[in-house]
């Protein structure tokens, strides 16, 4: 039982700080790399494998284009891939045109050569936008760690992301947070988690990506909804749950100064998988932002 729970918390808290995808942040593909280098392919329908700085990258998109309307990309989490995403980008394709993508080191894409950070994370982002919009609108929509990239990349490319949905995104400040919340004190599995998280912000996961705290910069006013979660599965854990839940809210509280225009909510019968547990409340708020960017 101890492990079952361990495995769960675990996983919620790595997931959402855990994760981000390119090559190795000194690799020269990535230096050489030109990211605005003009493509002709053919709009991709289904899933696809794309080059991205000589590695591969897999992508899926559906649903038809829709004049003015941006393209909607979902960002998984960390430990997860674009399958998890499958049944959301489903529904949402059906007035959407919706792309998911795999990050390097997790589901079908390459293996990053490297430590990853932000920065080439990001490149990887842009790599993927440029195939599946062009230089169209594009809404971003991200869980956990998938939300913490997505929020750290908006604020450099206004000129493209008209709107941002954040599922139970990693707070900005989650090391720190951690190791406030439980101290290097601590015993027992709260001491275990609290090495597994930091571990994990150190690049010691999948895809090898150094997570850093930092500030929450502006993007403007684009219309922002951030989604946290209702059910306080993080207070289970023994001591310091309680800590742990506080500085979660207290995290996505911190992601409204992303934008002027931003909203929080809280999906009252979601665990961290909001778009799994309450997949209308997802939909829903990843409609009204994909609206908004449109009118906007």
């Amino acid at each position: 039982m101890l492990r079952k729970f361990k495995s769960a918390v675990v996983a919620a808290l790595c997931g959402t700080v855990v994760g981000v995808g390119v090559t190795g942040c000194d690799s020269d593909s990535l230096e050489n790399w030109d990211p605005l280098a003009p493509t002709t392919q053919s709009p991709i329908s289904g899933t696809r494998k794309i080059e991205v700085a000589g590695r591969s990258v897999n992508v899926s998109c559906s649903g038809d284009p829709a004049k003015g309307r941006p393209v909607i990309m979902l960002m998984h989490g960390g430990g997860d891939g674009l399958d998890k995403l499958a049944a959301l980008q489903k529904t949402l394709s059906k007035s959407n045109r919706v792309c998911s993508y795999d990050r390097l080191g997790a589901g079908a894409s390459d293996q990053p050569d490297g430590p990853q950070d932000f920065s080439s994370t990001g490149k990887v982002l842009t790599a993927v936008l440029d195939r599946v919009a062009g230089d169209g609108p594009v809404v971003l929509a991200g869980h956990s760690l998938g939300g913490l990239i997505a929020a750290r990349y908006v604020p450099d490319h206004q000129d493209r992301v008209k709107g941002l949905v954040l599922m139970d995104a990693t707070p900005p400040t989650m090391v720190a947070d951690i190791s406030k919340a439980i101290p290097a004190s601590a015993t027992g599995q709260a001491a275990e988690l609290r090495a597994q998280n930091l571990a994990i912000f150190q690049g010691q996961n999948p895809e090898k990506l150094v997570i850093t705290d930092g500030k929450v910069r502006s993007a403007g006013n684009i219309p922002v909804e951030v989604i946290q979660h209702g059910k306080q599965y993080l207070a289970a854990l023994p001591t310091y749950g309680p800590r742990l839940e506080r500085a979660w809210s207290a995290g996505q509280r911190k992601w409204l100064a992303v934008s002027s225009g931003s909203k929080l909510s809280t999906a009252t019968g979601s665990g961290h998988y909001i778009y799994v547990d309450q997949p209308e409340v997802a939909v829903q708020a990843i409609e009204r932002v994909t609206s908004q960017a449109a009118r906007g």
